[in-house]
């Protein structure tokens, strides 16, 4: 016999010994039952571990299996977390540098802007001082021209009123006849010179 059945064999025998022995022992009063409890449990014990050796095995092969693979994995996650530490830690360095360019662009760009603003405003400036000039100019010439005709309007109006007091009656009478004359007579070709 080998294998399963031997161990049984072995393990009935294991506790069938001690138990007869205990029953020869319990009729002698001189036995120490102590003794014989021990090596019942030794026994039991034993068979115990023949049999379940196995199994405990195999539970403690698949423990053992289950916590490396938990070490892996968290050795795994440990690597990662350090990774993303150093990656942090890596950008938080950079960071100062990086907020020391944006606020270096910032200022240039606000430089620029700021030329920018006053480039366009001396345009703009020199733009109204030339339209200013040019409306200046053309206000000019319209009170130019209204004095003008203001000054034309008066000066006929004092010359009709300078005529009608030095012109009598006689004097227009000729000037009619005078005009008459004129426009009943044919033009005259010049003569010619020699």
């Amino acid at each position: 016999m080998r294998g399963p059945a031997r161990g049984l064999v072995v393990g009935v025998a294991a506790l069938l010994a001690p138990a007869s022995a205990l029953a020869e022992g319990a009729a002698s009063a001189e036995g120490h039952p102590l003794v014989w409890h021990a090596m019942n449990l030794i026994a039991l014990l034993g068979v115990l571990v023949y049999f379940l050796r196995a199994p405990i095995r195999g539970f403690f092969a698949t423990r053992r299996h289950d916590i490396e693979q938990k070490l892996e994995r968290a050795a795994a996650v440990l690597r990662e977390a350090e990774e993303r530490l150093a990656d942090w830690k890596g950008r938080m360095a950079r960071l100062d540098a990086e907020i020391q360019e944006l606020r270096r662009l910032a200022q240039e760009r606000a430089e620029t802007e700021r030329r920018q603003i006053l480039a366009d405003a001396e345009a703009a400036a020199a733009r109204i001082r030339r339209d200013g000039a040019a409306a200046v100019k053309q206000e000019e010439r319209r009170a130019r021209d209204a004095l003008r005709k203001e000054a034309a309007d008066l000066a006929i109006e004092l010359a009709g009123e300078l005529l009608r007091q030095q012109v009598t009656d006689a004097d227009r009478t000729r000037l009619a006849d005078e005009f008459i004359e004129r426009i009943e007579t044919p033009a005259r070709p010049p003569a010619a010179r020699s």
